[in-house]
């Protein structure tokens, strides 16, 4: 008696052993195929990418795509065209109404100190108003937070016009950080100045450089507030008005610009895809915005997201793989100033009752792979993808931001994934005349698309 049922416990126990060992088993069998396709994915995009070549025409052939220009209609042309071409299993438009806003003529600045006429370079902020043919010119007061604003009170402020000289915070390692602890002096300062009376107002530009390429980007009114004009001064520009107010309080500045907002006009989102063939109804996005400011061509930001984007799913078509949810590859318009693409891609998606699992953004630029940031309880679940991606210089996943377009599917339960690259460069061109295609190195940004590519891989393979 004793003896069977030592025999059966044994039985038993050497049953879960060799469980165990053929889990462990297949789990290294499933990690080692893991690691041979991404690797396949890798293989593909460096030696017969079609990232680089993409971004060429992206941004020699169509340059800045402001949305409502004629250069965006072009870009929405070529992204469509270009997925097709590509053989993805559907191509298709999503119509929406964008903000038509435009520079005008080239903008122009002087700093009066005294006898002095200093040129500075500066250019207007997005969706700003224009100064009127003469331009304006009024004494100029330097603040460096927008609470400043109160406490010096419309006594002061009223007539004048309102620098804004807070820095982005060198200290901060990541430069995404630095550039959320500064932007809110562009993107409400003129609101919060024309309260108090301000006749205009100088932002510093958003970047940690010291040159002299001013960084435009979008800012905004409010209905109940007079509008002024608000225009970015370069770095070495706002430390030149810096000094001449320190040296003089009574120093003037003049700006002259003739941008203007006209009437909303017909623009598109453009989605490409590539059926799943176990859970078509479950899709992965993958997406960037295909909109730029007039100033550059829109290279890093955000033509290199586009065609990482595009050439991601183009991978899969050149080599064979099927994944097994659907991959949809958006290219938003409107990031820029308005969010209207994004907007309209979630609001489609819910009254189609579409079934969005998880949606990666990248627009970080096209620089050396470096992470994945994600919102949502997943992280844990991914991982163990860190160690199949670390050869390729994905070292971490992270709790992050996701994206803006793809903000708006949060509120569905989507998964939102950033994909972050290394920024430290990122500001230097960001929204300025020099984010240009020549800035882009080849290789990063080919890392970056098979990066993409093997996590759209491995979430079509295993879900959330």
């Amino acid at each position: 008696m004793f003896s069977s049922l030592l025999l059966h416990k044994l039985f038993v126990m050497i049953k879960k052993i060799c469980f165990i060992i053929l889990l462990f088993a297949a789990q290294i069998s499933f990690a080692q195929n893991d690691s041979l396709v991404i690797k396949t994915f890798f293989n593909e995009e460096l030696s017969k990418g079609k990232s680089y070549e993409l971004l060429d025409h992206l941004s020699n052939k169509i340059g800045g795509r402001l949305s409502g220009s004629p250069q965006a209609q072009q870009a929405v042309d070529w992204g469509k065209r270009t997925m097709e071409y590509l053989g993805f299993d559907k191509v298709w438009l999503q119509e929406l109404m964008v903000p038509h806003w435009i520079r005008g003529e080239k903008e122009k600045a002087k700093i009066l100190s005294g006898k002095e006429k200093i040129d500075v370079r500066i250019c207007a902020l997005g969706n700003s108003i224009g100064t009127g043919a003469k331009g304006i010119s009024a004494n100029v007061i330097e603040v460096k937070s927008l609470s400043e604003l109160e406490k010096l009170g419309r006594k002061n402020i009223e007539g004048k016009i309102i620098f804004y000289n807070r820095a982005m915070n060198p200290t901060l390692i990541s430069t995404g950080s630095a550039y959320g602890g500064a932007v809110d002096q562009r993107g409400s300062g003129a609101i919060e100045a024309a309260k108090y009376g301000a006749i205009g107002v100088v932002v510093r530009s958003m970047t940690l450089a010291m040159d002299d390429y001013p960084h435009t980007g979008a800012m905004r009114y409010k209905d109940s507030v007079t509008k002024i004009p608000a225009c970015a001064i370069s770095t070495i520009g706002a430390t030149k008005l810096s000094e001449a107010i320190k040296l003089d309080a009574n120093t003037q500045f003049y700006f002259k610009q003739t941008c203007e907002m006209l009437p909303d006009v017909q623009s598109f989102n453009v989605v490409g895809e590539i059926k799943g063939s176990v859970f078509p109804d479950e899709i992965i996005l993958v997406g960037g915005h295909l909109d730029a400011w007039d100033n550059g061509d829109g290279a890093h930001d955000d033509g290199t997201g586009v065609v990482q984007s595009i050439e991601a799913l183009r991978l899969f078509k050149a080599l064979g793989i099927r994944p097994k949810r659907t991959i949809r590859a958006v290219l938003f318009m409107n990031e820029e100033n308005g969010v209207r693409g994004g907007n309209k891609y979630a609001e489609i998606a819910e009254k189609n009752h579409e079934k969005h699992i998880a949606a990666i953004e990248s627009d970080g630029g096209g620089f050396t792979p470096r992470a994945f940031d994600v919102e949502g309880d997943v992280i844990e679940k991914m991982q163990p993808w860190v160690q199949l991606l670390k050869p390729y210089g994905i070292h971490e996943i992270k709790s992050g931001h996701g994206g803006t377009d793809i903000g708006p599917l949060k509120k569905q339960g989507v998964i939102l994934i950033g994909y972050e690259c290394d920024s430290q460069r990122y500001f230097d061109y960001h929204h300025t005349e020099i984010d240009t295609f020549d800035k882009v190195n080849k290789r990063e940004l080919e890392l970056g698309t098979a990066n993409i590519a093997a996590l759209l891989w491995l979430i079509s393979e295993y879900g959330f």
